[in-house]
């Protein structure tokens, strides 16, 4: 059985025609999910009854539950999805002046281990499907026009490619949601192999890597990733994939107060990152995660010092700032604290 929201719009005819049915009616599904926005057959009015009863049997749209919902002062609202197996998972609507951007996971969970991410914090459950990474972007349309997608949520994309990618392409196209390539963007903590593979899809999609550390010693601490695939094998992954597409690569760096912010850091990072042709930087200072008291976040004065390193360097740089701090908008966080919630403490044995 497939769900209608994995099916790219290209193959809904093949589908039609292998049980009768006239080419038309894929017209009308595509209106009905990716114009009209539905999220029951029976919305779809166009289409005979008998039709979307044999549509919610063979095709049924994914269904999932909005279990919270975090706003912050900004603007930004966090949402915790309930999936149909009851696992749930985190998608961010972040507004700005023209802009509307969500950031969406692809997995319950994550199996990365990155020491300042919530997300990672129980490890990785399960990947999810292409059809339920929709659901997500489903969800966020529903609360505003999506200008802006960012694949930075929850797991790891390139551990999951393949269902990953089938979303996005059915988001970007034309007769679906229509999402230009070039306002999705895949964020991965540095998996070597999926540079390659997406380099070969040929799509226009925008590509960022979490380095977040200089050096090897340093990033095998924060990021156990690292110790798989290293730096100088990373940064030549990120050079190839530069070269092949000539795509700019984002290197994301979470600036931790008394971890990686010193001015040998950053004198270090300017370095490295000049290697990639083409490659570009943000700062973040760190959102603090509760499973993390001992990192904290750093200054304006730290913040202002790595920037003017990384620009007296010429390496173009951008400062980001935190967003949705009181709604708890860093990765994983509303699902730990739900998971925290609905675990009861430990016996104690006297």
């Amino acid at each position: 059985m497939k769900k209608a929201w994995s099916i790219l719009p290209d193959e809904w005819k093949p589908i039609l025609k292998e049980r009768g049915m006239r080419a038309f009616r894929a017209d009308q599904i595509l209106q009905a999910l990716y114009r009209d926005y539905i999220t029951d057959w029976d919305q779809a009015t166009t289409l005979p009854k008998d039709f979307r009863e044999q549509l919610k049997t063979e095709f049924p749209i994914t269904k999932t539950k909005t279990l919270e919902v975090s706003k912050s002062s900004d603007g930004t609202q966090k949402l915790l999805i309930g999936l149909e197996d009851g696992e749930s998972v985190e998608t961010v609507l972040i507004p700005a002046t023209g802009r509307f951007t969500q950031c969406i996971s692809t997995q319950v969970g994550c199996g990365m281990g990155c020491a300042f991410c919530a997300s990672g914090a129980r490890g990785v459950v399960r990947s999810l499907t292409a059809d339920e990474i929709v659901a997500e972007y489903m969800a966020g349309r529903a609360l505003g026009e999506i200008t802006n997608l960012v694949v930075m949520g929850m797991g790891e994309p390139f551990a999951n490619y393949d269902e990953t990618m089938r979303a996005l392409k059915l988001i970007n196209a034309g007769r679906g949601p229509n999402l230009g390539a070039r306002h999705i963007t895949l964020s991965t903590c540095g998996v070597v192999p999926g540079f390659a593979k997406l380099a070969a899809e040929g799509i226009q999609f925008e590509l960022s890597v979490s380095l977040h550390a200089p050096n090897d010693a340093l990033r095998n601490e924060l990021m156990p990733v690292n110790k798989r695939w290293p730096i100088d094998e990373l940064l030549a992954a990120c050079a190839a994939y530069t070269k092949a597409t000539k795509r700019i690569i984002t290197f994301e760096y979470t600036v931790i107060k008394g971890v990686n912010d010193s001015r040998e850091c950053a004198e270090e990072l300017a370095r490295q990152v000049k290697r990639v042709p083409m490659a570009k930087v943000n700062l973040i200072p760190l959102s603090p995660v509760s499973h993390r008291p001992d990192f904290k976040t750093p200054d304006e004065r730290t913040m202002l010092m790595f920037l003017d390193v990384l620009m007296k360097n010429h390496v173009q740089t951008m400062l980001r700032r935190s967003r949705g701090k009181d709604a708890d908008a860093a990765c994983g966080q509303l699902r730990l604290r739900r998971l925290t919630k609905s675990i009861p403490p430990p016996i104690q044995i006297t």
